[in-house]
C-alpha cells in the first residue's frame, strides 16, 4: 500500500477547469484499486504555522501498489482531459510514503524480570 499527499498549485482563474478535470479523475481512483482518503481546500484563517505557499487544495490519496497508481495515471478517460490539469495546475507537491504502524507497547515493565 502507498499512500500519497498531494498540494495542489493553480495557476489564477482556472478553477473552473481544474474542477472540471477533478470531476472526471477522481471517481476513477477506485477503479484502480485507491481511495480518496481525505480532500481539502485550506484557508488562511485555519492555518497555524507555514513556511510555504497555502495551496488551493490538498489531496490524502491511497493505492493498493505503484502499478495501480502507474495505471490510474494511464487510464483513457485521464489522458483525454489531461489538458484541463495542464491548462490550471501551475505546480503540485507529492509526498509519498507508507503507514508507520504503532509499535507494540512492552509486555512487561522496565527492569522486571
Amino acid at each position: 500500500m502507498i499512500y500519497l499527499t498531494q498540494l495542489v498549485y493553480l495557476r489564477p482563474g482556472e478553477e473552473d477547469a481544474f474542477h472540471e478535470f477533478e470531476d472526471v479523475v477522481l471517481p476513477l481512483i477506485p477503479k484502480y484499486g485507491g481511495e480518496l482518503l481525505l480532500r481539502l481546500r485550506p484557508r488562511t484563517d485555519c492555518m497555524v504555522q507555514a513556511s510555504i505557499e497555502l495551496p488551493y487544495e490538498l489531496h490524502f490519496l491511497r493505492f493498493e501498489s505503484a502499478e495501480a497508481l502507474a495505471r490510474y495515471g494511464c487510464d483513457e478517460d485521464r489522458q483525454r482531459v489531461i489538458q484541463l490539469k495542464d491548462r490550471s495546475v501551475r505546480a503540485t507537491l507529492v509526498v509519498q510514503g507508507t503507514l508507520a504502524e504503532a509499535a507494540a507497547p512492552p509486555t512487561t515493565k522496565p527492569g522486571a524480570a
